[in-house]
């Protein structure tokens, strides 16, 4: 050991005794005292392995890799890393005794190894990070600073179908919990250099990995630089999934409206961004995020866009009319037979009066009851093994709903409603909308048993101006109803053919609008 070495080695005994719990001081001149401090921060974990062996001609160089096990692949650390290091090192023309260690690591980068991401870095923070991210660090005695090797490598499930949002005609593979599977899904898509993506990790003790997606010069400058201002102000130990980032970023609280959409569709994601939306991946989840996110994205399916124009217009028609259904067709019932009879048809009236004669509950309690009732079975159904969960809601609700009728408890009538409206709220194609009307359901049954059809008018009102007074990221959450937007009506509840749809929307996109020059298509002659 050189005079300069051994000056740097008592250095770093000196900073090492100093601080011994600091994570973010700068790595040590000296192999023997990185091994320890390393081993001594992650507890000696047996997932942490450590190899130390010498390189060079002579074998006077002293390195060591540290990788984390499951997490690298220990194929490419054999073949490429430390068969390089070890063995092909002997041949080299340079004599380590000459070089001494800042040469030897410019000679390493430039010249040996055969990896593709090499990284270098000089304090343990970002060692750390890269550690236990899986890729493979290289040290060497003499030197202050590390090489993080691109080998991270682990076991996850591949692309699969997605298990919601399913459509019919469409693509089948679903984004997993790798953020790079889920990057390379996205950019499969969209082959463009302007398609940006940042990455930064959130969470004090996960470090987790969450990027931003978007194309440059169709995304609004002002949206972008607004959500990473949101998701720098974040400051919390964990982010284990997107919805923690959902929450942090969302411009209203006290809301039962979701206003950040999110899908584990690729196309989907691939849609949004082509319209000016920014998509928001959080590693180790599914689910990714898209701002800002409008009242009428979520009630619309990637499959209206793969459809022809008619199909897709007929299937968003029923899809707003199970909309009204699903959120005042129990509320409706109970206003009606509870304050208003003089709406219904005499047979109509006789028919509903002698089937509620044995019933001992108000037509609100009954209504309450029975959606309660669903609500448990659809819970019991989610949380179930999925080979016996769908089975098992299906004949419980049989079960239930007909020995209901035959004690007496409940009306058939309740029954065929609260079975409408289950239906109803499946045919939401985002699940989170399809829970807050559920939440907003019982809302107006309280309203209609205490003022019946008025009580039902005014929580309208009421949701209506609450949904007016909703933003994400700045845009109004009804638009392009509220406000109205003739250009944006192609494509609301009326779906115009491709070639008519040449323009983003205005609201989210106002750089680059158009979208292609296209006519009509025309029978030949």
């Amino acid at each position: 050991m050189t005079n300069d070495q051994s000056q740097n080695s008592s250095q770093s005994q000196k900073r090492h005794q100093a601080s011994p719990n600091d994570r973010t001081k700068l790595i040590f001149s000296d192999l023997h005292l990185n091994i320890d401090h390393i081993k001594k921060t992650l507890g000696n974990s047996s997932d942490i392995v450590t190899r130390d062996f010498c390189a060079g001609k002579n074998g006077e160089i002293k390195m060591a890799i540290i990788y984390t096990e499951g997490l690298t692949d220990s194929a490419s650390i054999q073949d490429f890393i430390l068969d390089t290091l070890m063995v092909e090192m002997r041949n080299s023309a340079f004599d380590g005794k000459v070089l001494n260690s800042f040469e030897w690591f410019q000679l390493i980068k430039s010249r040996t190894l055969p990896v593709g991401a090499i990284m270098e870095i000089t304090d343990f923070q970002k060692l750390f990070h890269h550690l236990l991210s899986g890729d493979t660090m290289l040290l060497m005695d003499g030197s202050p600073t590390a090489i993080a090797l691109s080998s991270r490598d682990w076991a996850d499930r591949g692309v699969q179908e997605p298990s919601s949002q399913t459509v019919v005609r469409g693509p089948k593979d679903g984004f997993t919990e790798t953020l790079r599977t889920n990057t390379a899904l996205i950019r499969r898509r969209i082959k463009n250099p302007n398609l940006w993506l940042e990455t930064k990790q959130i969470g004090e003790k996960t470090q987790t990995d969450v990027a931003i997606m978007y194309l440059k010069g169709v995304a609004n400058d002002k949206t972008i630089t607004e959500l990473q201002s949101r998701l720098n102000r974040i400051n919390v130990d964990a982010i284990l999934e997107s919805g923690y980032i959902e929450e942090f970023i969302q411009d209203e609280v006290y809301t039962p409206f979701p206003t950040v959409y999110n899908t584990e569709r690729p196309d989907a994601v691939a849609a949004a961004i082509l319209e000016g939306r920014i998509a928001i991946l959080v590693d180790g989840t599914p689910f990714i995020l898209v701002v800002p996110a409008l009242m009428v994205h979520f009630l619309q399916s990637s499959e209206d866009y793969y459809q022809r124009a008619d199909i897709a217009t007929l299937i968003r028609l029923l899809r707003y009319l199970s909309f009204f259904l699903a959120l005042f067709t129990p509320s409706l019932y109970v206003a009606v037979s509870t304050f208003h009879q003089e709406m219904l048809p005499t047979p109509l009236l006789i028919s509903l009066a002698s089937q509620r004669e044995g019933v001992p509950f108000p037509a609100f309690v009954e209504a309450v009851l029975m959606e309660l009732v669903f609500e448990i079975l659809r819970e019991a159904g989610v949380r179930m093994p999925r080979a016996i969960g769908s089975s098992i809601s299906i004949v419980g609700a049989l079960v239930i709903g007909q020995a209901a009728v035959e004690a007496g408890f409940v009306s058939a009538t309740m029954v065929i409603i609260v079975s409408l409206t289950a239906i109803c709220s499946f045919v939401f194609p985002s699940n989170s909308m399809a829970i807050a009307f559920r939440m907003l359901r019982f809302l107006f049954m309280i309203l209609a048993a205490t003022f019946g059809l008025y009580g039902i008018i005014l929580g309208l009102i009421v949701m209506v101006l609450h949904l007016n007074s909703l933003r994400s990221f700045g845009l109004p959450y009804l638009a392009p109803n509220a406000p109205f937007i003739l250009q944006d009506q192609k494509d609301n509840i009326i779906r115009m053919p491709h070639w008519a749809l040449l323009k983003r929307p205005r609201l989210i996109n106002k750089k680059d609008t158009v979208r292609g020059d296209a006519s009509s298509p025309k029978p030949p002659e």
